[in-house]
């Protein structure tokens, strides 16, 4: 009688081993922040040649040495445009970070200049005209007339005048207010930590930033044409430093985009237990899921907005931006928030709002509860 019984108990170990793997795995699964790092230019597109040095060599260096760090963090998962001196079209480019739905998508550069221009800087897709940005988009767009048959494969899109794609889409501004805030937070620490100057968040219109459907960011990480920034850039510390200012920023990004989102790997343990109190709801403090920005305004009905009602929207600056919902209880904005990423607004995300004004999200959740 005892074999039996030994068997039984060995199957129940092995039956609750597996389980937990599994468990596990699928957890990884839906925890998973994926990260597409595209090295400007390659092969028979060198880039810019500024003082002697390859932008396409330096792009590639540092998007390497991004990527090294950030596969270091648990729940990352990088994927490279190319990882070698490869030509890849630039209609490839976006294809690949579609094609694996990643969360961000970073493409990596260096400018240059006829005149002793220095500094970093990050660029947008933009999303109304605008003449006075579009010079560093025709230099990333040119690459396109190296590329059999590009007038088949880009529609009729001119390099020269990029203009054509500004607006073309409300899938596109969908991730504007993202991309913004990544290439913020990117700026920020290459401005901060590396003392470069300050050359702004920028809107341009980039083929390769229209073209993907999540946030995206292109990076001008400087000038290879001013001599002193470029020979840093070309340098293993300033390779090692940019790409770990890069990198930070990236990772500051998942933290902020995803804070009070019901996911293990973005929120602190505080703010997991005021998620799990289902009778949480603040005094003076309205929730809200923000699930698109547009340059245009829409009339905030279900049929605008895949089904979804109770839907508000506030312009900010050349902006509207898009919620749905409106509720103190923090519990029930976190359900409202999984029924929209269900609608399909996957890169959607809470917001706080305090007498009518927009507060970090972090603040609200320190506040007073009844």
């Amino acid at each position: 009688m005892q074999t039996p019984k030994t068997l039984f108990f060995v199957l129940i170990i092995i039956v609750l081993t597996f389980l937990s793997f599994t468990n596990t795995n699928e957890k990884e699964l839906i925890n998973k922040f994926v990260v597409v790092l595209d090295a400007g230019h390659g092969g028979k597109d060198p880039g810019n040649l500024g003082s002697g040095y390859k932008e396409k060599d330096i792009a590639l260096k540092i998007v390497l040495e991004i990527g090294k760090q950030l596969e270091k963090v648990p729940g990352i998962e990088v994927v490279y445009t190319r990882k070698t001196d490869v030509f890849i079209e630039l209609a490839e480019r976006p294809k690949i970070a579609n094609r694996v739905d990643a969360d961000l998508f970073i493409s990596v550069h260096c400018d240059s200049h006829t005149s002793q221009a220095f500094g970093a800087g990050t660029f947008v897709m933009a999303v109304k005209k605008s003449a006075q940005n579009l010079r560093v988009a025709k230099k990333e767009n040119a690459v396109i007339y190296l590329e059999d048959n590009y007038q088949e494969k880009y529609k009729g899109f001119n390099p020269d005048s990029p203009e054509s794609l500004i607006g073309s889409s409300l899938v596109v501004e969908e991730y504007l207010d993202q991309s913004i805030l990544a290439a913020s937070l990117i700026q920020k620490q290459i401005i901060t930590k590396l003392k470069r100057k300050d050359r702004k968040v920028k809107q341009d219109v980039f083929w390769v930033l229209h073209a993907t459907y999540m946030p995206s960011v292109l990076i001008e990480t400087g000038f290879l044409t001013y001599k002193k920034e470029g020979a840093y850039l070309n340098s293993r510390r300033g390779q090692q430093e940019m790409a770990r200012e890069i990198a930070n920023g990236i990772l500051e990004y998942k933290k902020t985009l995803n804070l009070g989102a019901n996911n293990d790997v973005f929120v602190n343990t505080e703010e997991q237990s005021l998620e799990n109190n289902n009778s949480q709801v603040y005094n003076n403090i309205k929730f809200k899921v923000q699930i698109a920005a547009s340059s245009r305004k829409l009339a905030t009905k279900a049929y605008n907005f895949k089904g979804l009602s109770d839907i508000s929207l506030l312009k900010e600056g050349s902006l509207y931006k898009y919620f749905y919902g409106n509720t103190s209880n923090y519990s029930k904005i976190t359900e409202m928030l999984t029924t929209a990423k269900k609608k399909g607004y996957s890169t959607c995300f809470i917001v706080a709002f305090k007498d009518g004004k927009k507060i970090p999200l972090s603040e609200a959740l320190k506040t007073t509860s009844n």
